[in-house]
């Protein structure tokens, strides 16, 4: 697949995941620098894969998301995942307030980027993308963004987990 940043075109790498699919397994790191897998989470899971949460497209939607959460319950867990080191994404959550998304890194194996398709080979970051996934480890929800500087659509996305 194909998507661009700021209109320049870029290569995503790895295996898309389809509404239907079971959610593939990944390992990633949590910021006290432990393995983190698909299997470490339960009920309703939102995934988001951003960039950087240090610019201002995924810091807009990282907040977002961490003010919807309190509406959701305690079934729903979300979850944002980038290269960013473990440690910065625990000072921006710091920063930022974030109490409710949960960061995790792939920094160190890339392999949530490869399961899901979102791992740009030009950049050596991963895409903008939201997937939703039930308490059976299906996936209900998926948008990959054509423009990573694009929001996504958090409406579709929080509809997803009724």
């Amino acid at each position: 697949m194909k998507v661009t940043f700021q209109g320049n075109p870029l290569t995503l790498k790895g295996t898309q995941v389809k509404v239907g699919d079971t959610a593939p397994d990944f390992t990633v790191v949590d910021n006290d620098l432990n393995p983190f897998k698909l299997s470490n989470t339960k009920g309703k899971r939102v995934f988001l894969t951003v960039p950087s949460l240090d610019t201002p497209v995924c810091d807009t939607e990282v907040r977002k998301f961490n003010q919807e959460a309190v509406k959701l319950g305690e079934n729903v867990t979300i979850y944002t995942i980038s290269m960013d080191l473990p440690f910065a994404q625990g000072r921006w959550c710091g920063g930022a307030g974030i109490d409710r998304v949960k960061t995790l890194s792939d920094y160190k194996d890339r392999e949530f980027g490869d399961n899901y398709g979102v791992y740009i080979n030009e950049l050596g970051l991963l895409s903008r993308a939201v997937f939703v996934v039930d308490e059976n480890n299906k996936v209900v929800y998926v948008e990959y963004l054509d423009e990573i500087t694009d929001e996504p659509n958090y409406e579709k996305a929080l509809e997803a987990l009724k």
